[in-house]
C-alpha cells in the first residue's frame, strides 16, 4: 500500500492520502488523546510520541505534530499506523459524528441554510485540499456574525486568520448579505 504525503500551509501538519476512503460521511477532528478514544486510527496515532492532533477527512488524514517534534522521526510511525488501520478491515471510528450546532427557526433558519450551503460547496472543498476543515458553529441573527470552527491543518495555521477574514468572510458576505463578519471559535 502506498500512502502519499503532502505538506499543508501549517508547517506542523502533514496530510496523508492512503488512496481510499477514511471518513467519507463526516470529517472528524481529534484535538486530544482523550477525544481519540472513539477511533482506532486516532488512538493509535496519538500513541506516537510527538503527535498533537488528528483530523480525518473524506480520503485523507491530517496529523499535527508538537512544535518540538521532528517529521523525520515521527513520519514513518504515522505511515505505519495509517497503513495498519486501513488494511485491518476494522471500522476506523465508533458511532456517528454530530453536527455540533443548534437548530434555527424562522428567517434565521433560511440564512443558516444558505451559510451552510456556501461552506459545504465552496469553502470546505478548498480547505480540504490543504488538509483541514472549517465547520459552522453558530450564527447570531442580531449582529450577523458567523462563528466557524477550524479543524485539522487549519487549526493553528499561520495563515488561518487571513483565510478566515479575507477569504471566507468575503465569500459569505457576497453570497449571504445578512452576514456581517466571521469569527473563529475554539
Amino acid at each position: 500500500m502506498f500512502i502519499q504525503t503532502e505538506p499543508t500551509p501549517n508547517p506542523d501538519t502533514l496530510k496523508f492520502l492512503p488512496g481510499q476512503a477514511i471518513s467519507p460521511d463526516t470529517p472528524r477532528d481529534f484535538a486530544t488523546a482523550e477525544a481519540a478514544q472513539s477511533s482506532l486510527l486516532a488512538r493509535d496515532l496519538f500513541a506516537i510520541e510527538g503527535v498533537a492532533g488528528v483530523f480525518a477527512g473524506e480520503d485523507f488524514v491530517s496529523v499535527t505534530k508538537h512544535e518540538d517534534a521532528d517529521w523525520i522521526h515521527i513520519r514513518p510511525a504515522i505511515l505505519g499506523v495509517i497503513m495498519d488501520a486501513v488494511q485491518s478491515g476494522r471500522p476506523l471510528f465508533d458511532g456517528a459524528a454530530g453536527t455540533g450546532h443548534a437548530a434555527y427557526e424562522g428567517e434565521a433558519e433560511g440564512i443558516v441554510k444558505e451559510i451552510l450551503d456556501v461552506i459545504d460547496t465552496r469553502v470546505r472543498p478548498a480547505v480540504a485540499r490543504d488538509g483541514g476543515d472549517i465547520v459552522f458553529h453558530a450564527y447570531d441573527e442580531g449582529s450577523g456574525v458567523v462563528q466557524l470552527h477550524m479543524r485539522g491543518a487549519c487549526a493553528g495555521c499561520p495563515s488561518s486568520t487571513y483565510t478566515l477574514k479575507q477569504g471566507i468572510e468575503n465569500l459569505l458576505k457576497h453570497y449571504v448579505p445578512e452576514v456581517t463578519a466571521v469569527e473563529a471559535v475554539v
